[in-house]
């Protein structure tokens, strides 16, 4: 019997809640003791230590011959699991299902009917699939029409439950924190279209999944997937801002007279940019309502708590059953997921024209990189491919040296396929649709860490508009010397046009440029590891700092 049977089994007999009425999604998570009724009315849950995030060691792709070629299995987030292991956790999951009621929904992931994803999500816990029913959308009326209308994705999900470690002894890693094999798994089987999430509570779990299929599914029908965050001008006119965590991707795309397609995921095809998600699964440490209105008012509005929906995921929470997001003793990796329709200023639609401009934004704490730089084709593709920030490790025991991260793609754990397949995509896009891609450094100024000084986030703003609405793209450019990018001699909105060239802010002439030299050499040597044997064109190479 195959495992589509198996599940259809499985549904047709027992205690099975299959796409029940929202308030009653919230009510069954409130009577199985499975989330809290806060003050405000949201939905307030804990995770045990192990699920307070994603946990990248378990998660695990099925390697089959058929489709072992499409993957890039020396990136370090692409773990290979056999398939005879992979069915032994579908065997797990179906027989803990199978033990009690069953709560199921039916929901897309893409927001583009030519391309949405049906999933069937499959629990013993209601919470998971009422975030489903934040994060996933609605089946459109013209699902039909989707080219994977006949090919849809199968969710099962025991959060609470863990794996026999004994069972996979061998099977799957040696958890150093428990000193036997992991009780946790992230699993997914391309081909079969099924995934598993084991002994994982972190709601992200299900959600990274999800787009980790859709990042490997839509490159083979010719969509660019993006982690990106996107919104549409007054005009029609889409821009997409791409960016790792820190960067200000979520805070530079509230734009008040821009709206709003989505915050994370996007896919990029024939007809324009379309938003994967029907919610937003915001962090939540040290949110502040004065500068982060719009996510504060989305997930602590006051409302009945059957009419509220939003969750709120491993928050402190004193007994009168108010917040403090500035606690991070839980986690620093406090999460809320609400419906983009709790946001003032969006588009309901969620999908778009193809973009006029790209952003990549990074945080660039050595504070060498200019705080706006325009990108030629090879060198979008090249950024991309590095997906570059930086990180400041252990800057509570008073080490602030800036570490880089690469990341590529602006989305490493979640782009399986060969990086060609996303970066030669970009360049065509970029050359059919004339889009104009930006380095915007939301980073340093003046100096690295601790001598220098975070950009003015209205200078950035200022930027950011100028590279939008297209008054940057003929001002004059001069290459920078260490980064090749082209750096505008003036923008519109900064008054003072010496902030645009780093050299210009370190008063230590001597120290920027060793520390430019440093950085570009970082470059290099994550270009030699990274993609030197993956046969990307040379001019793209050539593109890279230190090179």
């Amino acid at each position: 019997m195959s495992f589509q049977d198996r599940i259809e089994k499985l549904l047709a007999g027992g205690d099975v809640r299959r796409n029940i009425p929202r308030r009653d999604m919230i009510q069954a998570c409130v009577e199985g003791g499975e989330a809290i009724v806060s003050k405000c009315g949201a939905l307030a849950t804990w995770t045990r230590p192990e699920s307070t995030g994603r946990s990248p060691e378990d998660t695990l792709l099925v390697k089959r011959p058929e489709s072992q070629a499409n993957i890039d299995w020396t990136a370090a987030n692409n773990r290979p699991v056999d398939p005879e292991t992979f069915d032994m956790l579908v065997d797990d999951a179906l027989a803990t299902l199978g033990k009690g009621r069953i709560h199921v929904s039916d929901r897309v992931v893409g927001a583009d009917s030519a391309y949405a994803l049906p999933v069937t999500t499959i629990s013993n816990r209601a919470l998971q699939v009422l975030f489903t029913d934040n994060m996933f959308r609605p089946v459109p009326k013209d699902i039909g029409k989707s080219v994977f209308a006949e090919r849809p994705f199968t969710l099962l999900v025991c959060p609470d439950d863990k794996l026999d470690p004994k069972r996979y002894e061998g099977r799957l890693r040696i958890d150093p924190k428990l000193k036997h094999t992991s009780t946790m798994v992230i699993a997914i089987d391309f081909d079969r279209r099924i995934g598993v999430v084991y002994g994982s509570a972190y709601c992200g779990s299900c959600k990274k999944l999800l787009f980790t299929v859709m990042n490997y599914m839509l490159p083979a029908e010719g969509i660019l997937p993006l982690h990106c965050s996107a919104n549409e001008g007054k005009q029609g006119d889409i821009a997409l801002l791409l960016g790792l965590s820190g960067t200000g991707k979520t805070t530079l795309s509230a734009d008040p007279s821009r709206a709003l397609l989505g915050d994370d995921e996007h896919g990029w095809g024939d007809h324009g940019v379309a938003n994967f998600e029907h919610g937003c699964y915001a962090k939540l440490i040290d949110l502040n309502p004065k500068k982060e209105p719009e996510i504060f008012k989305a997930c602590f509005h006051e409302a009945g708590y059957l009419e509220h929906g939003s969750i709120i995921e491993n928050a402190l929470m004193y007994p009168n059953g108010t917040f403090d997001l500035f606690d991070d003793r839980l986690t620093p990796n406090s999460r809320g997921s609400y419906l983009l329709s709790e946001l003032t200023n969006i588009k309901q639609s969620s999908v778009g024209g193809h973009p006029k401009t790209i952003l990549f934004l990074t945080a660039d704490a050595n504070g060498v990189l200019p705080p706006v730089s325009r990108l030629t084709r090879d060198q979008a593709m090249l950024w991309f491919l590095m997906g570059y920030t930086s990180k400041l490790a252990g800057t509570e025991t008073g080490v602030t040296e800036p570490k880089s991260a690469f990341s590529r793609f602006f989305g490493a754990p979640f782009m399986p396929r060969n990086p060609d397949d996303y970066a030669s995509m970009l360049g065509k896009k970029l050359d059919e649709h004339g889009t104009v891609v930006y380095l915007v450094n939301t980073g340093w100024s003046g100096g690295a860490y601790g001598v220098g000084k975070r950009m003015d986030i209205t200078l950035t703003r200022a930027m950011c508009a100028a590279a939008i609405d297209g008054s940057l793209a003929n001002v004059p450019c001069e290459t920078d010397p260490y980064f090749k990018v082209l750096v505008p001699t003036t923008c519109p909105g900064v008054d003072d046009p010496k902030v645009l060239k780093p050299a210009n802010t370190w008063s230590d002439k001597a120290a920027y440029a060793d520390r430019a030299q440093k950085l570009a050499k970082e470059f290099a040597a994550q270009w030699d590891k990274a993609y030197a044997d993956k046969g990307l064109p040379p001019s793209i190479a050539a593109a890279c700092p230190g090179k």
